[in-house]
C-alpha cells in the first residue's frame, strides 16, 4: 500500500495538477498550442537529454544490454500494435497515431521519478533509465516524425523535417563531450540547466492545453481504440519486457529496472507530434490522459510482483 500512495503522491498527483493547470489556462486564454509544441521539440527536450547524458555515468556493458533489450522490445511492441492496426482497418493518420501511442512511452517525466522511487535512488538503475529515455527521445524525433508525415507529404520533405530535429545531434554530442571529459563553459551550462528544468513543466502544461482545447466526449469506437492502446502499453508492454529479460538472462536488478521502465504510460511525445503535425490530436491526448490515470494501478502491480530489493 505504501508504494501505491508514494506513486500517487510523488508521480501521478503532481502530473495531474500540472495538466489541470494547462486545461485551466487553455479554457481561460486560448493559448497557442503550436508554439508550446515547438518550445518542447526544439528547446526543452534537447536540453534535458543533453544534461542527463552528460552528467550520468554509464558503462559500456550496460549500454550494450539496454540497447539490445530496447531493439527487441520495440520490435515486439511494433508487431503487437501492427496486428491491432490491421485488424481495426485504420485510416493512415490513425495508423500512425495508434503506433505512436504504444511505441512511445513516458520514460522521462514519469519514468525517471518512478525509477528513483522504486529503486531507492540507485545510480545503477538510473543509468539504465537514462539510456531508455535517450532512445525514447530519439525514436519519436525520427520514426515518429516519419510516421505522422509519410502519408501526406513527399519523402524529401519528411527527411528534411527529421534532420531539423535537434535531438538527433544532441545525443551523440553529449556522449562525445562526456567521453572526452570536455567541460561545459558556465555561460553555456547555465542556460542548458534552465531549459532542462523547464522541460517537465512545459510538456505537462502542453498536454493540459491540448486536453482543454478538445471536447471531453469520446464516441464508442474511439473509446475502444483508447482502450486497446492502454492495454498494449500498460499490460502487454511490461509482460513483453519480462519475457525478453528472462530470455536474455539479465541479472535481477537490471531486469527489474527494464521491466519498470516499460510499464509507464504513453509519452507526451505522441501528443506533441500530433499537435505539431496536425495528426489525430484528440486521440493522442486521450491516450496519454487515460493511460496515465490507469497506470496508477498497473505500475503499482508491476512493482509489487517484481519484489524489488535494492
Amino acid at each position: 500500500m505504501s508504494i501505491f500512495f508514494h506513486i500517487l503522491v510523488t508521480n501521478v498527483l503532481p502530473m495531474g495538477i500540472m495538466v489541470a493547470l494547462g486545461v485551466v489556462l487553455q479554457r481561460s486564454f486560448s493559448l497557442d498550442i503550436k508554439t508550446l509544441s515547438k518550445l518542447n521539440f526544439y528547446l526543452f527536450s534537447p536540453a534535458i537529454m543533453f544534461d542527463l547524458i552528460y552528467r550520468t555515468a554509464i558503462s559500456v556493458s550496460v549500454i550494450g544490454q539496454v540497447m539490445l533489450f530496447f531493439v527487441i522490445f520495440m520490435a515486439g511492441q511494433y508487431i503487437l500494435v501492427e496486428s491491432v492496426v490491421r485488424a481495426r482497418g485504420y485510416e493512415p493518420s490513425m495508423k500512425s497515431a495508434m503506433r505512436n501511442s504504444v511505441l512511445f512511452y513516458n520514460s522521462a517525466n514519469y519514468g525517471v521519478p518512478l525509477n528513483q522511487l522504486a529503486f531507492a535512488g540507485s545510480k545503477e538503475t538510473l543509468a539504465i533509465q537514462v539510456l531508455i529515455m535517450m532512445t525514447q527521445a530519439l525514436v519519436p524525433n525520427t520514426y515518429g516524425v516519419y510516421s505522422v508525415n509519410a502519408h501526406k507529404t513527399d519523402m524529401r520533405q519528411v527527411w528534411k523535417t527529421i534532420l531539423s530535429m535537434p535531438i538527433i545531434y544532441v545525443i551523440p554530442l553529449a556522449f562525445l563531450l562526456r567521453g572526452f571529459e570536455v567541460p561545459i563553459p558556465q555561460p553555456i551550462a547555465t542556460p542548458i540547466g534552465y531549459l532542462s528544468d523547464a522541460f517537465i513543466g512545459t510538456a505537462l502544461i502542453t498536454l493540459g492545453v491540448q486536453l482543454g482545447s478538445m471536447q471531453w466526449r469520446i464516441s464508442r469506437p474511439h473509446l475502444i481504440d483508447v482502450g486497446l492502446s492502454g492495454f498494449l502499453r500498460l499490460i502487454a508492454g511490461p509482460a513483453l519486457a519480462w519475457l525478453i529479460v528472462w530470455l536474455m538472462g539479465l541479472d535481477k536488478l537490471t531486469a527489474a529496472a527494464l521491466i519498470v521502465s516499460s510499464a509507464v504510460p504513453t509519452s507526451l511525445s505522441s501528443v506533441l507530434l500530433a499537435v505539431e503535425f496536425d495528426n489525430e490530436k484528440e486521440f493522442a491526448s486521450q491516450t496519454v490522459f487515460v493511460s496515465t490515470l490507469i497506470s496508477i494501478f498497473t505500475v503499482t502491480a508491476v512493482i509489487f510482483f517484481l519484489r524489488i530489493e535494492v
